[in-house]
């Protein structure tokens, strides 16, 4: 028996021993909101778009390590993640870090921060393809703001070499206060490709699928004006789910011939929808349209 065993326990020490040896290494942080976001820098540290981390706060637990997805973009100097305060842990992590306090928090009164990884996900593969679908429930909708981050940089940089050419971006929420920071991003991505008269580079649409009837009438009232009463955008939030058939059709019908990217970060039921909408708006054509299912399931 010690030889079937032996083996696996060996990598599983070594394993063990390198998330020791990372998390060692020092991180700063940086806070800002109650969704709280940490800007981080590590020595060495390398990252690719959609990527996940491994975080302990030794101020909180010494043994506790939580997964969170990689919020910033390759390109820029640190690393980021946000955090929505939910439970013990980040309500323990969000006052280790002062968020709690009005005044500001000096870097090296922050607590130690261990980080191990990060590790690859599907959504890395998205720079392969021309035309891209990218779809976000609730905070499924973390990993695309990396992936949305590092388009831009790229398509600011040097447009021409760039692959990809279009994105159909859906956010998929039953309230969107827990992640104003995305619309925030949103708006700034909007705002700049408006000025490079580029607009059609990013076609989004945001689905409410939660709200009372309170709300519902204060939507009617406003729906006239120029920029979105929730999100701020000038794309207005729909409300209810896509008809996802539709969706496919229309996009297969403005790309013919095209291999298309289907990403998602979302519940598994949502992936079998878009995993049987992908294989049914496929052509058996070789040179027909092909959408090309990847998932990330929490």
């Amino acid at each position: 028996t010690w030889k079937w065993v032996v083996g696996p326990m060996f990598l599983y020490l070594c394993e063990r021993l390198v998330r020791f040896w990372r998390s060692q290494q020092k991180v700063v942080v940086i806070h800002p909101f109650k969704t709280i976001e940490l800007q981080m820098m590590k020595k060495g540290f390398k990252m690719e778009v959609g990527q996940y981390i491994f975080v302990k706060c030794p101020a909180v637990s010494k043994l506790e390590w939580h997964p969170f997805t990689l919020t910033s973009a390759p390109e820029e100097d640190y690393f980021s993640i946000h955090v929505r305060i939910v439970g013990d842990w980040t309500e323990g992590l969000f006052n280790a870090c002062g968020c709690d306090k009005q005044e500001f928090q000096e870097a090296w009164k922050l607590p130690k921060i261990a980080v191990d990884g990060p590790f690859g996900t599907a959504s890395e593969d998205v720079f392969s393809y021309e035309t891209v679908m990218l779809v976000g429930a609730g905070i499924g909708v973390t990993p695309f703001a990396s992936v949305l981050k590092s388009v831009w940089y790229k398509y600011c940089h040097d447009a021409t070499n760039l692959k990809l050419k279009k994105i159909y971006f859906y956010w998929l929420c039953r309230d969107t206060h827990a992640f104003e920071w995305f619309a925030d991003l949103l708006q700034s991505l909007e705002a700049q490709m408006q000025e490079r008269n580029n607009a059609e580079f990013l076609s989004y649409n945001i689905y409410l699928t939660g709200w009372d009837e309170t709300q519902a009438t204060h939507f009617v009232v406003h729906h006239e004006e120029e920029k979105d009463v929730i999100t701020g955008l000038k794309q207005k939030t729909l409300y209810g789910r896509p008809n996802w058939e539709n969706e496919f059709k229309t996009i297969a019908g403005k790309h013919p011939g095209s291999r298309i990217g289907v990403f998602l970060c979302g519940p598994e039921g949502l992936a079998d929808t878009l995993n049987k909408q992908s294989i049914s708006n496929s052509e058996a054509d070789p040179r027909g349209v092909h959408f090309i299912f990847n998932k990330e399931n929490f």
